[in-house]
């Protein structure tokens, strides 16, 4: 589980029916500064999430599918499972997120 932030959307116009009426976000991961690292996601969205919002995502596969019900099978890895407001540390809060 990491937190990032929308940087996008994915649009596909024929995809797997475990993706019909979901939507799918590219999500850049954060490091604890709050600064984006070179890895990304592209996750389902579950919470309504948008551009620019900083979120909660589940990054385990089979995790990921049990939130959108399709465990065992379905070929999901990450899911958006909420929209953060604040974040803070022992040293204090993350600047800039």
């Amino acid at each position: 589980m990491y937190i990032g932030r929308v940087s996008g959307t994915v649009v596909a116009t024929i995809k797997n029916e475990l993706f019909e009426g979901r939507k799918l976000l590219v999500v850049d991961k954060l490091n604890l500064e709050g600064k984006p690292t070179a890895k990304y996601d592209i996750a389902v969205d579950m919470v309504q999430a948008g551009v620019g919002d900083l979120v909660l995502v589940l990054d385990e596969g089979n995790s990921a599918r049990q939130v959108v019900d399709r465990e065992p099978l379905g070929a999901i890895r990450a899911v958006i499972v909420g929209i953060v407001d604040e974040v803070d540390l022992a040293e204090g809060a993350l600047p800039h997120v």
